[in-house]
């Protein structure tokens, strides 16, 4: 299927055609707003859709609320009532563990609880009662870019890009719906950026998952996402396809993509 995307309401919010109909809709926000307590606007009214399936890369200069965004998908940060839904639903009204097991989140700076592994891995199914034999931990952890060398091995004997790509598979073994990326590739080497990055595509096409990264990097977004959402003090500015980004017309998204580039 092809998606073409428009934009509405100043560059706030998406709107999705695929073969001509309105496509599923994943995620939609509606006037998020975040306020720190000196009263500075982290985000201002931020009004997005996002449809089922689809890659979004979210950039932005530093500081500028992408970070706070992607936490408010899965209530890591609170939001208000009837801001985020989830197929439909305010997120404030669902179980936050079920949620995140739902919407997935990957860290920039990766945590590793104790044990092995495996142990890391298994550590969602089992909190629901079921254990992934060794053959599904193993496909796990090739589908994150790594051999089954790793599976006994501790948090301790890894580097930060094996940790990284280790709660990878640990996130990808709750079987989210949704996936939340902070920087996801930023300590690996080129080789397994490319890894990673086939294997979201892979996800996207083959299961049909719904992607949120947040990149720095211009270049990984070009390479993977399917729409670009640009934000600017804490405001959507511009929504672009990949392709098209320097067709951006707010100058600070046009400073932003020029030294970027």
């Amino acid at each position: 299927m092809e998606a073409a995307f428009e934009v509405d309401g100043g560059g706030e919010r998406l709107l999705g055609l695929v073969d001509g109909h309105s496509p599923e809709m994943k995620i939609e926000v509606r006037d998020l707003t975040r306020v720190s307590d000196k009263g500075v606007r982290i985000l201002n009214k931020l009004n997005l859709d996002i449809p089922k399936g689809l890659i979004m890369g979210v950039i932005g200069p530093s500081g500028s609320g992408k970070s706070t965004f992607l936490r408010s998908l899965n209530r890591l940060w609170e939001p208000a009532s009837a801001t985020v839904f989830l197929d439909g639903v305010d997120i404030c009204h669902l179980d936050v563990l079920s949620l995140r097991r739902k919407v997935g989140m990957l860290f920039q700076l990766p945590v590793l609880f104790e044990g092995t592994v495996a142990d890391n891995v298994r550590y969602g199914p089992q909190l629901k009662g079921t254990k992934l034999n060794d053959n599904e931990v193993y496909k796990l952890l090739a589908l994150s870019d790594l051999d089954s060398s790793f599976y006994s091995k501790s948090g301790g004997e890894l580097s930060v890009g094996q940790a990284q790509r280790v709660a990878l598979a640990r996130t990808l073994a709750n079987e989210p719906e949704v996936l939340l990326l902070d920087e996801p590739t930023s300590a690996l080497d080129p080789i397994s950026t490319e890894n990673i990055e086939n294997a979201l595509v892979r996800l996207k096409k083959e299961q049909e998952m719904t992607i949120v990264i947040v990149s720095h990097s211009i270049k990984q977004i070009q390479r993977i996402a399917d729409v670009v959402c640009l934000v600017v003090d804490g405001e959507i500015v511009e929504i672009l396809k990949p392709d098209r980004l320097s067709e951006a017309k707010h100058p600070m998204a046009q400073r932003f993509l020029q030294l970027s580039s």
